[in-house]
């Protein structure tokens, strides 16, 4: 068998899988505490190792390793933008796309205030976009000069108006401002293009963000590292949805964060007189930065209760073991309670995330995200992983049956839970095995 080690360093938990590439399944896997106090790479090793002892597969150093990575927080991402409904939308989509979490976004000419508002989001990427390529060139020309004059050090991926991107290259990095070049976001209005942007931004992550979060003292871990983990399951749900023929939807209930994934089979109709201007990304992820299992669990009930999902007497509950969660983010399931509160938080997690990314507030879409096509809803994160398959399963269900929730539900999708971890090793290896990570998702996602 080829073998190959696909791991993810997460916050909390690092996961760790043998991959046979011939046969694209999982042969081995396991997983360790992240161990952001010393050194990840203590964390990583430990469930490499047990993963690989686990498939029989010998020493782990001989096997080729596939790393990404949200430890430390993950990507943070400030765009700037011309204004806010087009060029400042757009670029936040891709920084999206690009497994980033966009802590801040700007439009127009940045003042001292403006400046002032993006430092203190404290991005370790800035995405300088605007203008359509022929259109304004005064706006990104002057957003690139006040970054160049103040001494700017975060990098910047430039990804505005080709008749100036140049020449703001050389603005930028003639003041010692690392900057990475990228073609527009938004060429043309209601096109957008982020492929070129979203690899620029994996370049930065790789070579200035995951180095600059003091995560690990040598420069092994660096060089493991491949991808910003949002970013590789993004690309493992879009192998995903390529095998299976279909759009579909995931929904990843984290410790801090729920995010939604989805792609969608491209509508002709989306090129006509009524397009969005900032563009329809076919490939889309959102991130809900106040609904998660630990350290936002109190944003779950509040949001519940904005979305009329809980009653008083619930509401009271569930807010005491919200508060219990958010203090203590090691927290565990000791009993069959336990597990009935957490499965009702990660339900009303994933219902008020789909609720977002579907109506569009979380994509910026006028008209949402038509989500009637998808015929697979994945649910993933450790609260579903470790659940039993029947509470899962139900988890899935209540957002599939959310008639109350504004949007038009899928007609036939059938839901199905990355048990096995799969969606974020698909994606790592989709790049230079991409037979074998579609085989795998297929295997455990697909329905084979």
């Amino acid at each position: 068998m080829r073998l190959a080690v696909c791991a993810d360093v997460g916050s909390t938990w690092t996961k760790a899988a043998v991959v046979d590439l011939d046969a694209g399944r999982l042969v081995g896997a396991a997983s360790a505490p992240t161990s952001v106090g010393t050194d990840v790479l203590h964390g990583l090793d430990a469930a490499v190792g047990a993963a690989a002892d686990g498939a029989g597969a010998g020493p782990a150093g001989v096997l080729p390793w596939y790393v990404c990575s949200s430890a430390g927080g993950g990507l943070r991402l400030a765009v700037v933008g011309y204004e806010p409904l087009v060029t400042a939308q757009a670029g936040r989509r891709v920084g999206l796309s690009a497994g980033a979490n966009v802590v801040h976004v700007a439009a127009g000419r940045l003042g001292a205030a403006e400046l002032s508002a993006v430092r203190a989001a404290r991005p370790d990427v800035v995405l300088l976009v605007g203008g359509t390529d022929g259109g304004d060139v005064d706006t990104v020309t002057h957003n690139a000069t006040r970054l160049a004059r103040a001494r700017w050090r975060v990098p910047v991926v430039l990804a505005g108006n080709v008749e100036v991107r140049d020449a703001l290259r050389g603005v930028l990095a003639a003041a010692g401002v690392p900057v990475t070049v990228a073609d527009n976001v938004l060429p043309r209005i209601g096109v957008l293009a982020p492929a070129s942007a979203r690899a620029a931004i994996r370049e930065v992550f790789l070579r200035h963000v995951i180095g600059g979060k003091r995560l690990s003292r040598g420069a092994r871990f660096g060089r493991l590292v491949r991808a910003a983990t949002p970013d590789a399951v993004l690309t493992g749900v879009e192998v995903l949805a390529d095998v299976v023929g279909g759009d579909l939807v995931v929904v990843d209930v984290g410790g801090a964060t729920t995010d939604v994934y989805s792609v969608l089979t491209p509508d002709e109709r989306a090129d006509g007189p009524g397009r969005e201007v900032a563009g329809s990304l076919w490939r889309a992820r959102t991130v809900e930065g106040d609904l998660g299992m630990r350290w936002s669990a109190p944003g779950v009930v509040r949001a519940a209760v904005e979305e009329r999902l809980l009653d008083v007497a619930e509401q009271e509950t569930l807010g005491v073991a919200a508060a219990a969660r958010a203090a203590d983010p090691g927290f565990l399931p000791v009993d069959g309670r336990d597990r009935v509160v957490e499965g009702r938080i990660a339900a009303l997690a994933a219902t008020v995330a789909l609720r977002r990314h579907a109506r569009g507030a979380a994509t910026g879409e006028r008209a949402g995200r038509d989500l009637r096509d998808v015929r697979l809803l994945v649910g993933s994160g450790g609260v579903l992983r470790h659940a039993d398959a029947g509470a899962a399963v139900g988890v899935l269900t209540q957002v599939l049956t959310d008639h109350a929730g504004g949007w038009p539900l899928p007609r036939a999708a059938r839901p199905v839970v990355d048990v096995d971890y799969v969606l974020a090793a698909g994606g790592l290896l989709a790049a230079e095995h991409p037979a074998a990570a579609g085989a795998l998702l297929r295997r455990h996602l697909g329905g084979d």
